[in-house]
């Protein structure tokens, strides 16, 4: 296994660990966290890490990854955007908007899990509230939320991560 966690990074989940006393299996989520929030994303050589560290089998960190959603097992473009799909936003036009997007980047606008280009700058997901229905569509670029969404304005949010 080529996989290798930082000495402080180490540090810092083997002080996570001691919170949970009884069972070092509770730390798992905070674990897988802390790898994603470090490398970007969970790798199947993350997955045997922790499962390594905390005493499991690989298949006990493995079905935790698969089944949150908030865990990604690749890495994100360099731009990451998320359309809204929720009831708000569709009815806004979020569905043509996300068609728009892929159309753009040359992606697959019936592939529901989120997508990457092949030169890495971006990622499309389509995903639950963004929590501004008011306001629809809403689009989230990175950690930026962007409302009432043009085609016009997508165009603009690809060029600018276009140049990233």
């Amino acid at each position: 296994m080529s996989f290798a966690v930082p000495a402080q990074l180490e540090a810092e989940i083997d002080e996570l660990i001691t919170h949970y006393p009884g069972q070092k299996r509770s730390a798992s989520l905070m674990l897988l966290h802390a790898v994603q929030e470090h490398f970007g994303h969970i790798s199947r050589d993350a997955v045997e890490w922790v499962a390594k560290k905390l005493g499991l089998q690989p298949i006990n960190v493995y079905e935790l990854v698969t089944f949150y959603p908030m865990f990604r097992q690749e890495p994100l473009g360099k731009t990451h955007i998320k359309v809204c799909r929720t009831l708000s936003c569709a009815l806004a036009g979020s569905t043509e908007l996300r068609t728009h997007f892929c159309q753009k980047l040359g992606l697959d606008s019936h592939k529901h899990a989120p997508q990457t280009t092949p030169d890495g700058k971006f990622t499309m997901e389509f995903v639950e509230c963004l929590a501004d229905c008011g306001n629809a569509p809403v689009v989230m670029v990175n950690e930026d939320l962007a409302t009432k969404v043009t085609p016009v304005q997508a165009d603009e949010i690809v060029a600018k991560g276009a140049g990233k």
